[in-house]
């Protein structure tokens, strides 16, 4: 650090004539009354360095630098004299010796009045206090001495004054810190001289200055200041000098005594404080600036902030004592009174916020020592409470304007705790008004307004301001972007608390209100840009996070902007931009925010009543997405591939994603489960298909969230009770019950025709959600019981198999109710079955009670086989038995699901194995059975004979206008249905070999090791007169012997003219399921006679050829038919 220079010398060449002013005397023994005429010349090469004409107010940064500079050099001079400073140690480790030698010899009183004469005094606090804490109490005696020394004037007390508090401020951050700064290299040269005074220069060398941090342990400054205050008491005689020493005094008392830990003031009541400061200073022709601010808050924090000099000896009633001592002596001098014209003072309102918090603090402070002391502290307290009575001047008010710029400028230039005050000052609305002002402050420092508290309140005041009818459109538009900039700078985290926040406001965020058309078209155009960015990125396909996290960007944008808008462009992507749902899916998912208020419960009922009542009339969800997806929904009807996307839409938004709060990490859905059925299953499902919300996909809905793996194992209730469960079931029985007379012709407003998918679906939900229910009836019985009576007796209406599905929610708290007839063909026990009288089931239809038991589920199913009376014994019962079984079967398979179907030809298939259903199997389409072994076919071909039987009854004239042509094509369907599985039992029995198998089988006979000699083998068969190629065909009569192909080419053959059969009888005769179940038997039997050639001679194929086109001739469906013959024409043996 280069200290000496061509300014250095102007200094040196000063402090040479005034030494030479001091003739016959020196500097080094200067007199602080000879200071006056000697010091001007150090003034003035002070003031032509600094470039000023006052050394007073606020200095540049450069005159600040050379007035420290010649402070450090003047002090370490005095010290370096008193110490007896070796030369030859000095040049080597001292580096302000260059200047400091140029000096002539000085003592303390030029140090301490180039100080005062400078207004140096916060530099020499500064450099105090680096110093340890005995030193710095040794050089407040020596101030205190020199200031008590004759003659003492009010500066020479405005000076110990100015020291004690810059003290008590403390060192603010240096913005040119670490080992270089001028406050270090004075605090190594002050502990190098100070050491030297007692110990050996090498000894100096090796001490640091923490040795002598506590060298005198009873060192108290507020000690040595109270008392100097004491003694200094006549040398105030003005009123402003007097109370800036009380103030002083007392803000010292309470910050080493009253607190022990920062009091924070609310940001609100410290712009005030300084707004009144800044009204104050200005009045006194100060102007409003950045370091009049700093000032001001320095002040503040001084005063707020518990002392680092914490009292080692003294007593807070020593203090009180002095302080109330000066107090009295004051008053007695009338120095406390302030003239009610004068201008008003600073040190009178500093004086005013002293007192104020020392008498706060005083009452909560307990007391505990005797109980004179605390009579004693009582009588001070009043003589305080009388100086606060005593200062009367004119009140100090601080104005918006006064308020607004003050915070401005805090903001402007960061000063300290400027975030706060962005904060403080976004949620003044009324500041809005003020315009330019507002705005600029906005604009030029968007990155403090970039926390969360800030935006909201600077939201609610834009949100008024917008609504305000004189608002400026160029200027709200400005202010809109500034705000969304400042949000698009938060953190996700932070985003969706705003966008909660903005929610709380208002659902469509800036446009809550009218407001002018030219901003709205302005938003709009954004919105739509950034959905368009969006759709037009590739979607779901193009979801790197890099995009999701570009797309959560766009979206979370002017969302704050308009929440509700947004909304509604996310719903109207993902239901009609295909592919979109999953994509817009995961960016809400990122948006937590938006979720908003669901209006759902979260607590369970307590009252079973109250579920029922619930149901009926459903509340509509309250979450602003809920309303957007119905707005969605209601604007067009939905094709089934839009259907589709809102399903996995809002399955997506049901699922939960993993979610980290904190360090805790959960699992939350953007939409739950309950808010989805409660929003749009209950209204639609209970308005009966009357909603343009169809019952369908109320159910798919309904379905999905069922789905949904979002409740713990371990919690209860279940959020199925948030939704009216019971009156949901009794909804979802009463449409089973409309299911299962699906074939019927509606009435007019009644619900239309149900597909069998929906009554599967249905079937799936009810079982599913009565599961759910009645694991939570079982938890808590006498809770649910009322409702549990109200569901048993509302379902009695219904059909009777419909309770079954409800078996699951009462479980054993009712028997099962059957018709009576059942009773009669089944052995049932009575303390879980009872009989009832129903008209529909008379004498003789037991049996077809029995299959819809069957049918209903794999349990009821497992339970009527097993409880069947039939005495297989006796003939005439089975015949009895199989005769009704054909009429059961008939009048139940057209109302059957695939499902229940399913179950009923398990049943069959048990029935004919087990010999208790005989089916004979007639000749009707084959001369003569052919010697073959079909006992291992022989379930099958019963199987199928037993569906033609059905099939023909049903077709007869008797049936044949039992159904319309949608049930005739559902017939058709199940049937084809049953033919695949009797195919598939087929395939079992003869697995068809790969092409390369079959090569091999043909060709080559399995290596043994009695053919090692391959060759030789041929070679002797020939001599033999024997061919390879008789080999071959030897080996595929013996696989024809082994393998059943014939048994399965008939049986195709008469599946094939069964299938043909019976679509021949069915109404319109063109059943496209069972010309499917053609094709398919003809290519299956084309597979087996090519994997096996000899199980068809070429005259048995042509013979079947000819067959198979007989029986298709009776189709009428002219290309049907053609396609057959197409089929039929390439059944040729290999061997033709």
């Amino acid at each position: 650090m280069a200290l000496m220079n061509k300014d250095s010398a102007v200094l040196q060449g000063a402090f040479l004539l005034a030494d030479k002013l001091c003739l016959p005397s020196s500097l080094s023994s200067l007199q602080k009354a000879d200071w006056i005429r000697v010091g001007h010349p150090v003034l003035e090469a002070v003031r032509e360095l600094c470039g000023q004409d006052e050394l007073s107010g606020r200095l540049p940064a450069s005159a600040v630098s050379w007035i420290k500079k010649l402070v450090c050099a003047v002090w370490l001079k005095a010290l370096s004299r008193e110490t007896g400073e070796d030369v030859e140690t000095a040049w080597r480790e001292n580096p302000f010796f260059p200047l400091q030698n140029g000096l002539p010899d000085l003592n303390r009183v030029v140090l301490l009045e180039v100080v005062k004469s400078m207004a140096a005094a916060q530099i020499f606090a500064r450099f105090l206090s680096s110093l340890p804490r005995s030193q710095i109490c040794t050089e407040l005696e020596m101030l205190v001495q020199h200031v008590r020394s004759s003659p003492t004037t009010e500066d020479d007390v405005r000076l110990f004054l100015d020291v004690w508090w810059e003290l008590w401020k403390g060192r603010d951050e240096q913005k040119a810190g670490g080992e270089d700064s001028i406050e270090t290299m004075f605090t190594r040269q002050f502990s190098r001289l100070s050491s030297e005074s007692s110990v050996s220069p090498q000894a100096a060398k090796r001490l640091k200055l923490e040795d002598l941090k506590e060298s005198q342990p009873t060192a108290d400054v507020l000690h040595v200041l109270l008392h100097a205050l004491k003694e200094l008491k006549d040398h105030i005689s003005t009123t402003d000098l007097c109370l800036q020493a009380l103030s002083i005094s007392l803000d010292a008392l309470y910050t080493a005594f009253l607190i022990n830990q920062p009091v924070v003031l609310p940001t609100k009541e410290k712009m005030h404080i300084l707004s009144k400061v800044v009204g104050v200073r200005e009045k006194n022709d100060e102007k409003l600036s950045p370091e009049l601010i700093q000032e001001a808050q320095r002040d503040l924090r001084a005063s707020h902030t518990p002392s680092q000099f914490q009292p080692s000896g003294m007593k807070l009633a020593e203090a009180l004592k002095i302080i109330t001592e000066l107090v009295r002596f004051w008053q007695n001098s009338d120095l406390l009174k302030v003239s009610d014209g004068s201008k008003p003072s600073y040190s009178a309102f500093k004086l005013e916020q002293s007192v104020q918090r020392v008498l706060a603090a005083l009452q909560k402070t307990e007391v505990t020592e005797t109980m004179t002391e605390i009579d004693d502290e009582d009588a001070e307290k009043n003589v305080l409470r009388g100086l606060l009575e005593s200062l009367v001047f004119p009140a100090t008010e601080s104005t918006v304007e006064v308020n607004m710029r003050v915070t401005a400028i805090i903001i402007n230039h960061r000063l300290e705790d400027y975030q706060s005050f962005a904060v403080l000052f976004a949620s003044e609305k009324s500041w809005s008004s003020h315009g330019a002002l507002w705005t600029d402050c906005l604009e030029k420092n968007q990155a403090a307004f970039q926390q969360l508290d800030a935006l909201i309140q600077l939201t609610s005041a834009l949100v008024s301001k917008l609504h305000n009818e004189s608002t400026d459109v160029s200027q709200s538009r400005k202010l809109m972007k500034v705000v969304a900039d400042i949000f698009s700078a938060l953190s996700l985290k932070d985003k969706n608390r705003a966008l909660a926040a903005m929610l709380g406001l208002s659902s469509r965020g800036f446009f809550g209100h009218s407001v002018p058309s030219v901003v709205t078209e302005g938003f709009e155009k954004e919105l739509n840009m950034a959905f368009n960015c969006i759709i037009q990125g590739g979607g779901a396909a193009a979801a790197t996070q890099a995009n999701l996290n570009t797309a959560v960007s766009l979206v979370a944008r002017v969302a704050f902007q308009n929440p509700e808008a947004t909304l509604r462009s996310c719903c109207h992507s993902a239901i009609f931009n295909k592919g979109a749902f999953s994509l817009m899916a995961k960016i809400l998912q990122q948006l937590p925010g938006l979720k908003g208020d669901g209006g759902i419960k979260d607590e369970a009922r307590s009252d079973e009543e109250e579920s029922m009542d619930e149901g009926k009339d459903a509340p509509s969800g309250n979450a602003l997405l809920c309303r957007c997806l119905q707005e969605t929904i209601r604007s067009k009807s939905l094709s089934a591939n839009e259907k589709e996307q809102l399903l996995k839409y809002l399955d997506l938004l049901m699922t939960p994603v993993v979610t980290v709060e904190g360090e805790k990490e959960g699992r939350q859905s953007f939409l739950t489960p309950q808010e989805v059925v409660n929003v749009f299953v209950l209204p639609n499902i209970s308005t009966m298909g009357q909603s343009s919300f169809d019952v369908e996909l109320s159910l798919q809905l309904l379905h999905t969230a069922l789905s949904v793996d979002v409740q713990d194992a371990a919690s209860s209730p279940h959020w199925v009770l948030d939704c009216s469960p019971f009156p949901l079931l009794y909804v979802l029985a009463q449409l089973q019950n409309q299911t299962l007379r699906c074939w019927e012709q509606p009435a007019e407003g009644a619900v239309p025709h149900w597909s069998m998918d929906t009554r599967e679906l249905l079937v799936s939900v009810l079982t599913t959600l009565g599961q759910v229910v009645g694991a939570e009836v079982a938890a808590a019985p006498s809770r649910w019981s009322r409702a549990l009576f109200w569901l048993y007796n509302k379902t009695g209406e219904l059909d009777w198999t419909v309770r079954f599905h409800l078996k699951p929610v009462w479980g054993e708290h009712f028997k099962n109710e059957v018709p009576s007839s059942l009773l009669a063909v089944c052995d049932l026990p009575e303390q879980d079955w009872l009989g009832s009288d129903l008209p529909q089931y008379g004498p003789g239809t037991g049996l077809l009670a029995w299959m819809e038991c069957c049918s209903a589920s794999d349990s009821l199913r497992s339970t009527m086989l097993s409880r069947l009376s039939l005495d297989q014994r006796r003939p005439d019962h089975v015949g009895m038995f199989s005769k009704g079984l054909l009429v059961a079967l008939t009048q139940t398979l057209p109302w059957c699901s695939v499902s229940q179907w399913t179950r009923l030809l398990g049943v069959l298939r048990e029935l004919i194995a087990s010999g208790r259903l005989h089916v004979p199997f007639s000749l009707e389409y084959v001369d003569y059975l052919p010697l073959l072994d079909l006992r291992g076919f022989s379930g099958v071909l019963r199987l199928s004979v037993l569906l033609l039987r059905v099939l023909q009854l049903l077709c007869g004239s008797s049936c044949s206008d039992w159904l319309p042509a949608d049930g005739w094509a559902h017939v058709s369907r199940l049937y084809a249905h049953a033919v695949r599985e009797m195919m598939n039992s087929v395939r079992d029995k003869l697995p068809l070999p790969s092409s390369g198998a079959l090569n091999v089988t043909a060709s080559t006979p399995p290596k043994t090791t009695a053919s090692r000699d391959s060759d030789a083998s041929i070679k002797d068969l020939q001599q033999a007169g024997a061919s390879p190629l008789k080999s071959k065909e030897s080996l595929m009569e013996e696989e024809a012997e082994t393998v059943p192909s014939q048994e399965v080419l008939f049986v195709l053959s008469q599946l094939f003219c069964h299938v043909q059969h019976i679509q021949v009888m069915m109404p319109g005769g063109q059943s496209e399921p069972l010309f499917l179940s053609s094709l398919e038997i003809l290519s299956h039997y084309e597979a087996v006679m090519a994997a096996f050639p000899l199980s068809s001679s070429p005259l048995e194929s042509d013979n079947t050829r000819h067959f198979f086109s007989t029986i298709t001739d009776n189709l009428q469906n002219q290309e049907m038919k053609a396609v057959l013959r197409q089929k039929i024409a390439q059944l040729v043996s290999s061997e033709a």
